[in-house]
């Protein structure tokens, strides 16, 4: 049974968002979308529906999806054995051919469904649709050959422009496309990053499943700036899996990106609670005050 709000508690609920509405109407905000979020059925319900409120008022969100669960699963249940080289996964032929067809068929078009479901007009694509990422290998410093993972080289936001005049979501599958049309995995969180910089968007937003940046008490911090992250990566206290995430904010904040945020997707409606509120529900990093 749904609890009864409060009529007045809902009217306030309301007016704390109209400033941020007016505020980001017409404006990109990139999504990677990932984790729980992805996963739990009440929880992409929520996410579609947040989407979709957001395009209806006005804002031109991106969605970029992983999907590394889904890999797994997929290349299990085909007997293809897989490894991981600090947390990549080796990508052989096999593998990025279940990449492809997990990705950018089965999670992708889950996604455009739920969007469409919920009221709104999403439409998939992968980073080789119109050539909208253009990769390149990823070369480790040490040498190990990591098979068909890539790193992007460039973003090509022309179809992205055109989707966003006819009110359409891209929800996009971060394969990319080499010089000879070869096929590359690359890191959504990469991905995501990158194209915020190309489209100079409003915000980054990387959804997981952690509360956000944590200081050494393990308590919450709400908003950083760029400075504030990279002294914390270098006396150690950001680590392990949190570090790609915020050098992905801070690569994105130095290419002009207004504000990054990394959110916890385990909460409902996460979306609409960090951008539409004061308090949020992450870490918003960012060189503004």
């Amino acid at each position: 049974m749904n609890a009864v709000v409060d009529p007045a508690l809902q009217a306030e609920i309301l007016t704390e968002a109209l400033p941020y509405m007016q505020r980001f109407q017409g404006s990109t905000l990139v999504i990677k979308y990932g984790g729980n979020a992805m996963t739990e059925p009440a929880l992409q319900e929520q996410f579609a529906l947040d989407i979709t409120l957001m395009r209806q008022v006005g804002m031109n969100p991106v969605v970029v999806h992983g999907g590394g669960p889904q890999i797994g699963r997929m290349l299990e249940q085909l007997g293809v054995e897989t490894q991981f080289v600090d947390g990549m996964r080796v990508t052989d032929s096999a593998t990025m051919a279940v990449v492809e067809m997990v990705l950018g068929g089965l999670v992708n078009k889950e996604i455009v469904h739920a969007i469409n479901r919920a009221g709104g007009r999403a439409l998939g694509l992968t980073g080789k649709d119109g050539h909208l990422i253009r990769a390149r290998r990823l070369e480790r410093a040490d040498g190990r050959d990591l098979g068909w993972v890539g790193e992007v080289a460039r973003i090509d936001a022309e179809i992205l422009r055109f989707l966003e005049g006819g009110d359409i979501v891209p929800v996009i599958a971060p394969i990319g496309v080499g010089p000879a049309g070869e096929s590359y995995n690359i890191n959504a969180d990469l991905v995501a990053g990158a194209l915020a910089a190309t489209l100079k968007a409003e915000k980054l937003i990387l959804m997981t499943n952690v509360p956000g940046v944590l200081d050494s008490s393990g308590r919450l911090c709400t908003r950083l700036r760029a400075t504030e992250i990279q002294q914390r990566l270098a006396d150690g206290s950001i680590h392990g899996g949190m570090v790609p995430k915020v050098q992905c904010c801070l690569d994105a904040v130095a290419a002009g990106v207004k504000a990054t945020h990394i959110i916890d997707g385990r909460v409902p409606h996460a979306l609409l609670l960090e951008i539409f509120t004061r308090a949020g529900v992450g870490t918003l990093i960012s060189d503004l005050d």
